[in-house]
């Protein structure tokens, strides 16, 4: 295929994405309802039981991906702390795995939405994945063997860390890139008077584009035309956060979001390219732990997890509901200030840990 029928095609796919990204839970809920196995005497009421879990997940979804971080850092406290007052309790590795399967399509759902937006350096998450994968298979692991109250500790400390992270980092918009107006022959012109040539694909939509100079100097241009200069530096400090990220990201579903985003933000990458991109790194790593978690209980000599031990019933509801969060979430924070919604997750991160490390107490006494 030669470069201007791609441009073609991916212009055409990312201008009808959400088409194709919301046909995906169809095809997974059909899949499941057809081939997944379930109870003999499974019937309306068996797949109909968790139907109130869709307006919660469409709800968390939709605050974890506009603020960046992963999807199981609201959904795996709300599955131990809430779910069973209306339900029944589950195992811990059935909260994680229901949390990662359900993170794992809203995230892939918010990550195209952004890459449509033009916020996503795909050079820069693919890098960040490479170095995560080996930790998020080793937390995947450890999670089939460890006690259930280090389990709740170790969650704890996570919310703990994600919330302090989350104060400390800087997610207002203001700033994030230069004003930037157009001159009568449509040349840009910077907002000093001096002008400058932005980066224009033809695959992307509306004026979106991406160059890196000589010097490692990237120039991006979202597809509403704001434009942000940064350097793809800083890799080592990045690798360090994402290595410890990625251990809890397969342990307990999360953590490789909350320090990502902020280590991206500490080596000078903009807010919103900084979120955008982290969705990639979350969404990939989400996915890698999922299966892990379905498949490799038997590698370790732990907890053996098949596809029958899958409550089912639970993700044709949540897999929807974080598709189509995902699918809104760039709106709200274009919309949003996003430093409201980041400092109500970090405060409920802190009250989650509290009792996550009161339980844990519990169990020990």
């Amino acid at each position: 295929m030669n470069a201007p029928s791609y441009s073609r095609v991916q212009k055409s796919f990312l201008k009808y994405q959400h088409l194709f990204v919301l046909l995906a839970p169809v095809i997974f809920v059909t899949s499941v309802y057809l081939a997944a196995p379930t109870p003999a005497d499974a019937g309306a009421g068996y797949w109909l039981e968790f139907w109130w879990l869709l307006p919660v997940f469409m709800l968390g979804a939709t605050i974890v991906n506009t603020v960046g971080i992963s999807g199981s850092a609201l959904f795996v406290p709300f599955l131990i702390f809430v779910f069973p007052l209306f339900a029944q309790s589950l195992t811990p590795q059935t909260i994680v795995k229901v949390g990662l399967i359900s993170e794992a399509f809203g995230l892939s759902s918010s990550a195209v939405a952004f890459v449509q937006y033009g916020l996503v350096d795909r050079r820069l998450a693919l890098s960040l994945v490479a170095g995560a994968v080996p930790f998020v298979v080793a937390g995947a692991l450890l999670s089939f063997v460890i006690p259930e109250v280090l389990f709740h500790s170790l969650l704890g400390l996570a919310l703990l860390a994600a919330s302090y992270l989350l104060f400390r980092a800087d997610l207002g918009h203001d700033g994030d890139h230069e004003e930037s107006s157009t001159a009568d022959d449509g040349t840009a012109v910077a907002a000093d008077g001096g002008g400058r040539e932005l980066p224009d694909d033809p695959g992307k939509l509306g004026p979106a584009g991406v160059r890196t100079d000589d010097d490692g100097t990237v120039t991006r241009v979202d597809r509403e035309g704001d434009d942000y200069t940064y350097e793809r530096s800083g890799y080592l400090r990045r690798f360090a956060n994402y290595s410890v990220g990625g251990t809890f990201q397969g342990l307990a579903g999360f953590g490789v979001g909350e320090l990502g985003i902020v280590s991206m933000l500490g080596t000078n990458v903009p807010v919103r390219v900084a979120i955008g991109t982290n969705h990639i790194v979350v969404a990939l790593t989400a996915v890698l732990a999922s299966l892990v978690h379905v498949f490799g209980g038997g590698l370790v000599g732990g907890h053996s997890l098949s596809l029958a031990t899958t409550p089912w019933n639970m993700v044709v509801f949540t897999v929807p509901a974080t598709v189509v969060g995902g699918q809104i979430a760039p709106y709200v924070s274009n919309a949003l200030e996003t430093d409201t919604i980041k400092n109500f997750v970090g405060v409920l991160f802190a009250v989650i840990a509290v009792a996550l490390f009161l339980m844990a107490a519990g169990g020990v006494l």
